[in-house]
């Protein structure tokens, strides 16, 4: 377990392969996460990419500036369907076709996604909501 920020940080930006692994697989407690989100805001892309970040912190980080750290958001197994219905209103293409393939993703959400301004999004939705039709018959 990562027990505070410079741990993440020092972990994160190590030479050593297994320490910069344990940066990107090892959980922290919720006041890590959030204070590193906070007071270091470069470190934001590297607690999306964490795999055991909790969907709290996922929350926050949906609205973050940086297209790169949304997008790393939009490819978390675990987002949730509200979670993917503001990153489908995201103004970065990538993120909003991320959306557009992610299992989670709702019908209504990709029904919306296949009207999107970018001809990729429309068309992976558009895709996904033919394979659920034929998978619903």
């Amino acid at each position: 377990m990562i027990d505070s920020v410079d741990e993440f940080i020092r972990l994160r930006y190590s030479d050593d392969p297994s320490e910069y692994r344990r940066a990107a697989s090892e959980p922290a407690a919720l006041e890590v996460w959030l204070e590193l989100i906070e007071q270091h805001p470069d470190s934001r892309i590297w607690v999306a990419r964490n795999k055991t970040v909790p969907v709290e912190v996922l929350s926050i980080l949906v609205g973050d500036p940086s297209p790169d750290v949304r997008f790393a958001v939009a490819t978390k197994r675990k987002l949730t369907p509200e979670l993917l219905e503001r990153l489908a209103n995201d103004p970065d293409e990538s993120v909003r076709l991320q959306v557009a393939r992610h299992q989670n993703t709702l019908r209504g959400t990709l029904e919306r996604l296949g009207r999107d301004d970018w001809e990729n999004v429309a068309s992976v939705a558009a895709q996904r909501l033919g394979h659920e039709s034929q998978e619903d018959r």
